[in-house]
């Protein structure tokens, strides 16, 4: 998820969606579903490069018309980009598929052609003893072998290209893919990958029986921190956490920017009492640490961050689960930040699922 999009889920997104609609009016812009997306993200993002053109076409007295909004969406929108990126690897493979198709048919008729001059061959052979027709007979059979030679060998060198190429596209894809699923500030998974993992760990759970926990860590008393030192400042503060989460996050664990300063983890196969070590190991390491802004190398103190986990019930949903863990770093917010609580110590009342 882009920092844009984390800002559109928090409590600032009301006034970016009014500013936004301001904006609109002013500048004579239908509110259209795909309007509305853009310029969301250019009151959200004034700095960035969408909103820099934006500006740039309202400056040159450009209508803002539905073509015009397309292109600014293929060239800034995350999902536009992606969408256009996987739509042009498709036409690719397409093409590819097309002139594969086209050489084994050709091929095809060419092997056709040379059955029939071996079946003419056999007969004219079968017939004649005259030494000028045979001779005549074996050098057409040469010609033909040499055609057909030549056409799989021109086969075998587009199949062998065309392979390339799909390998290529296989890798861009997959390069997209992990951009998809990759939170650009901190290179850790983004909530629509952590979504998608946990299902797929639920069921993994059910099949075989196993445990699995989840975990919610936030950073204590962010927004004011935010305030004070400002954006920037924050993004070094996130991507600091970040770094501390992933290095404990190997595989099959599975950590994810959740939201703003929010992130969740996934630990398949591992006892509530591991779990509780691992996010007690990662809440000293990030307290322990004084941190210096880089830009004034001024002091900033020591942060700190909350966590809560919960054992996964059998059957039970992500949502659910989800839901626990959440109680259980609020139950640690209350209980005066810096701590981890599992959601199993704490009062029934507290933790319904």
């Amino acid at each position: 998820m882009s920092d844009v999009e984390t800002t559109l889920r928090g409590p600032e997104a009301y006034k970016i969606a009014a500013r936004a609609v301001e904006l609109m009016e002013r500048h004579q812009v239908w509110p259209t579903a795909l309007n509305f997306e853009l310029w969301t993200h250019y009151v959200a993002d004034p700095d960035g490069a969408l909103a820099r053109e934006l500006t740039r076409l309202i400056s040159l007295g450009e209508p803002m018309t539905e073509l015009v909004s397309e292109e600014l969406a293929a060239a800034y929108l995350p999902k536009a980009r992606l969408n256009e990126q996987i739509r042009d690897a498709g036409d690719l493979l397409s093409k590819e598929l097309e002139a594969v198709a086209k050489a084994i048919q050709n091929a095809q008729k060419s092997n056709a052609a040379f059955g029939k001059e071996l079946a003419g061959a056999s007969k004219s052979l079968d017939k004649s003893t005259d030494v000028e027709a045979i001779k005549i007979v074996v050098d057409n059979l040469a010609e033909a072998t040499r055609r057909v030679h030549k056409e799989n060998q021109s086969l075998e060198t587009r199949l062998a290209d065309s392979t390339a190429e799909v390998e290529r596209l296989r890798e861009h894809l997959e390069q997209v893919r992990r951009d998809a699923t990759t939170d650009g500030l901190t290179n850790l998974a983004n909530r629509k990958a952590f979504d998608e993992e946990l299902d797929r760990a639920c069921a993994d759970a059910d099949d075989s029986g196993t445990t699995l926990c989840l975990a919610v860590l936030d950073i204590d008393h962010f927004k004011g921190f935010n305030d004070t030192w400002g954006h920037q400042t924050g993004d070094q503060v996130i991507r600091y956490v970040a770094s501390v989460i992933g290095r404990v996050a190997a595989p099959p664990r599975f950590a994810a920017r959740y939201g703003g300063e929010e992130f969740a983890m996934i630990f398949p196969r591992e006892a509530s009492a591991i779990v509780a070590t691992t996010l007690e190991e990662i809440r000293v390491e990030v307290s322990s640490r004084m941190l210096k802004r880089r830009s004034t190398n001024e002091d900033l103190g020591a942060i700190t961050i909350s966590s809560g986990f919960a054992e996964r019930r059998p059957n039970e949903t992500g949502h659910s689960i989800m839901e626990r863990a959440d109680a259980a770093l609020y139950a640690s917010k209350r209980g005066g930040r810096n701590r981890v609580t599992a959601a199993e110590a704490m009062p029934a009342s507290a933790n319904a699922a």
